[in-house]
């Protein structure tokens, strides 16, 4: 087999089965173990070690699908809603209970929701691939950190995991807005041709 043929075979940005979208997929499935865990006081301690997995398996994925020239398209889809699959699932559970507000969860579902629709849409219509910009990696990680911190509470800081909320609304505003420019250029350009 032609060598050149093989290395554009795995590096084809249309690939399903890879190493990095599998890590993805473990992050999103982690939500039913860390639920589990958060049910019962005693084990919070596996619900700490559960949620560093998922933190360096977003980590990871990236990093695996760069270093293995795997970029695809799917898990460019994939990454972002295995982190909001991880999210909602642990936020629904924590607003059931009462341990977290459910302003910042309206929020997160809301904006999520209404990127994904347009993305669809334009993915359906055109060549468009929605990429994940930096206000929303950084919004990203920081809700992850307001939900630990909602988690495991830090004495002598009360303030600290609404405030960490706070800024994570902030990023993820700035995010959705520079995702509305895209969507807009997008829909301009579907509409010219």
């Amino acid at each position: 087999m032609n060598n050149d043929n093989q290395q554009s075979r795995i590096t084809d940005p249309s690939r399903i089965l890879t190493l990095a979208n599998f890590i993805s997929l473990v992050r999103a499935l982690l939500a039913i173990p860390i639920i589990f865990t958060l049910r019962d006081p005693e084990k919070l301690y596996l619900t700490f070690w559960l949620i560093v997995i998922a933190i360096l398996s977003d980590v990871l994925d990236g990093w695996v699908a760069r270093k293995s020239h795997g970029v695809t398209h799917f898990g460019q889809w994939l990454d972002p809603i295995a982190d909001f699959i991880l999210i909602l699932a642990i936020t629904s559970f924590m607003v059931y209970e009462g341990r977290f507000p459910i302003w910042f969860f309206t929020f997160y579902l809301v904006r999520y929701v209404s990127i994904a629709l347009p993305a669809i849409y334009l993915l359906n219509h055109t060549h468009f691939v929605l990429h994940s910009n930096w206000w929303g990696k950084w919004g990203a990680g920081i809700t992850t950190l307001g939900v630990f911190l909602h988690i495991f509470h830090i004495q002598g800081v009360p303030y600290l995991p609404l405030l960490t909320l706070a800024i994570a609304s902030y990023l993820l505003i700035i995010s959705w807005i520079r995702y509305y420019k895209k969507f807009i250029k997008e829909f301009k350009s579907l509409q010219q041709s």
